[in-house]
């Protein structure tokens, strides 16, 4: 795709920054450079060459064009094309990822993760052993025992080791007798990648992708096959429980799902407990029955600030709006383009906008995006702006309506969904 407007190319103001800080030469040395312009297919070339361990390996320029090329070969319910194909054989569309191996080992992609009914050249897989091939138990005696976190008895289909694996090293081939496997030109990228101890060479280190091969033949994922962790041990629920929001219309749930009680978190009081307990007891939900979710409108991004600067951009999104459903607008006395107050469930937060009737959000739900700023409680703020920095469009913004709260394991605070009421203005 060309550049919009008088914007440069991606590649091309990457390749004058490198060239700039004076390491052009090497950053682009396997990359072919016309005018200021990297050649895509190289760059892409670059990238399979050193994406060994997050399966970017695969998706050559080469294969992705085939696809292209013979997008009426895909099947439109698997996404995959026929084996017997010579351009696309066996493929799903577009390589998902991961996409282990080389280019030339033509694995397909993977359409499903950890799906072991598929052999792993069919896109199945295995859950990764990402922490660890073993643990410490302790018992009731106060004694210790070691506990694998390989797979028991569980692997992928067609795989030669019918168990648990870890990751695959130059070693582990040696040890199943499997590194003569390996060509000479693979065993010498090897030895150069790690001189002294070659036997610690692993699959996501591996830049001849020998040994990511020779898992595959063998029906194996390079990466190995352990247990699923479904126990997140260090966050505040380990094992996932429903609990209901700060302020949520379901109150008659609230005594069953409660969220999480009081604490101190990164020195920072989480008093959400009390929050939800105190909006029970003043009948909130009531007073604003309505849930209000925000979001992201395709025009701007984040506040909005450069986005609404925008002369193109502000002329697709002139107003700030709300979404509400025909029902909800009927019960009001709102009309679609007509101005609503938005009042908050706290501090008597209110804000001025335009509706939206649309049966794209549901009974007792409304939506707004959070891009706008510049109006406050129905005042237009645009002389308060230093002259010149006022964005071409302003209008109220989302947060002012939302309400407290935040993630205990994340500290993100609540800004997407909470309880309002709408009126028309």
């Amino acid at each position: 795709m060309k550049p919009v407007f008088e914007s440069k190319d991606d590649l091309e103001i990457i390749y004058r920054l490198a060239r700039k800080f004076g390491f052009a030469d090497q950053m682009f040395k396997n990359i072919k450079v016309e005018n200021n312009l990297p050649e895509a297919e190289d760059v892409l070339r670059e990238m399979n060459r050193g994406s060994w361990s997050t399966g970017y390996c695969g998706q050559s320029p080469e294969r992705l064009k085939a696809h292209m090329k013979n997008q009426a070969k895909f099947d439109m319910l698997t996404m995959r094309a026929p084996k017997d194909d010579p351009e696309v054989g066996g493929d799903y569309y577009g390589l998902p990822w991961p996409c282990w191996g080389s280019p030339e080992v033509k694995h397909p992609g993977t359409p499903l993760l950890y799906n072991t009914n598929l052999h792993v050249m069919d896109g199945g897989g295995t859950f990764r052993p990402r922490f660890g091939i073993e643990r410490e138990e302790k018992l009731p005696d106060g004694t210790t025992r070691k506990v694998s976190l390989l797979a028991d008895g569980s692997y992928s289909l067609g795989s030669a080791i019918q168990d648990g694996y870890p990751e695959f090293t130059l070693a582990s081939l040696k040890k199943l007798g499997w590194d003569t496997d390996l060509t000479e030109a693979e065993m010498a990228v090897i030895n150069k990648v790690n001189p002294a101890t070659p036997d610690a060479v692993s699959w996501s280190l591996d830049l001849s992708g020998g040994i990511q091969r020779v898992a595959l033949a063998h029906g194996c994922v390079p990466y190995g096959n352990g247990k699923a962790r479904m126990n997140a041990f260090g966050l505040p629920d380990p094992i996932p429980v429903h609990r209901e929001p700060i302020y949520t219309p379901r109150v008659d749930l609230v005594a069953k799902y409660p969220t999480l009680p009081d604490a101190k978190q990164f020195r920072m009081p989480n008093i959400g407990f009390s929050v939800q307990k105190a909006a029970v007891e003043k009948g909130i939900a009531k007073q604003f029955p309505l849930i209000l979710s925000s979001g992201r409108l395709v025009e701007y991004e984040g506040g909005g600030e450069e986005t609404r600067t925008n002369p193109w951009l502000a002329e697709l999104q002139q107003d700030m709006f709300i979404e509400i459903n025909p029902a909800d607008a009927a019960e009001r006395g709102v009309k679609d383009g007509g101005w609503v107050w938005v009042m908050g469930a706290e501090n008597n937060s209110r804000a001025r906008m335009k509706a939206l009737v649309t049966e794209r959000v549901g009974k007792g739900v409304a939506w707004m995006p959070f891009h706008f700023g510049g109006w406050l409680a129905g005042k237009d703020l645009r002389g308060n702006y230093p002259k010149g920095t006022d964005p071409i469009v302003l209008g109220e913004s989302a947060n002012t309506i939302t309400t407290y709260g935040y993630d205990p394991a994340t500290n993100m605070q609540e800004t997407k969904v909470t309880l309002c009421q709408i009126a028309a203005a």
